[in-house]
């Protein structure tokens, strides 16, 4: 996993080769875009499964903004649902917590721990998303307890209209 690094040297990249950890990206303190190449040095998802294709604002910290460009071609809408295609609510929240881990991994030294879901509070669903869509997600900060669990509040819209909203609760696991 990342290992927190200074964020106040922008588009830095760094690499701990005595713990054979994997490059990490230094985020610039605010409004900076992070490309999905970058995202995948800070989160350990892949395809199918990242589900960011870009960190448009980060505050060190606090939060971050990300976006999901939803396509047609996304292997979930051939069975959810093949005449009405529509994203699941529980891939919507992996989106808002994987731009939470952003956040996380870049804040936390995890020294080699996976952030996971602990919990998921007062989620609800506003608006359906669909192929076409572009979902904006952002999650603030609201708590760290002693270095191993973390907890934020999520947003996801899409054409300014709330499509989702909640609170993600994080574990730093070994």
């Amino acid at each position: 996993m990342s290992s927190l690094i200074d964020v106040n040297s922008p588009n830095s990249v760094t690499s701990d080769s005595a713990n054979h950890q994997p490059n990490s990206v230094a985020l610039p303190t605010t409004n900076s875009i992070l490309t999905v190449e970058e995202i995948q040095k800070s989160l350990p998802h892949r395809y199918p499964f990242l589900l960011v294709d870009r960190i448009t604002e980060y505050v060190a910290g606090e939060r971050a903004v990300g976006i999901k460009n939803v396509t047609f071609n996304e292997p979930h809408f051939q069975g959810h649902f093949p005449e009405r295609p529509i994203m699941p609510g529980v891939l919507i929240v992996e989106a808002m917590a994987q731009v939470g881990g952003v956040v996380l991994t870049q804040m936390l030294e995890s020294d080699g721990g996976l952030f996971v879901f602990a919990g998921i509070d007062k989620v609800r669903f506003r608006r359906q998303v669909v192929p076409g869509d572009q979902l904006v997600m952002t999650v603030e900060l609201l708590c760290v307890k002693q270095r191993r669990f973390g907890k934020m509040r999520g947003r996801a819209e899409v054409d300014g209209q709330l499509a989702s909203e909640g609170e993600l609760i994080f574990s730093l696991v070994d």
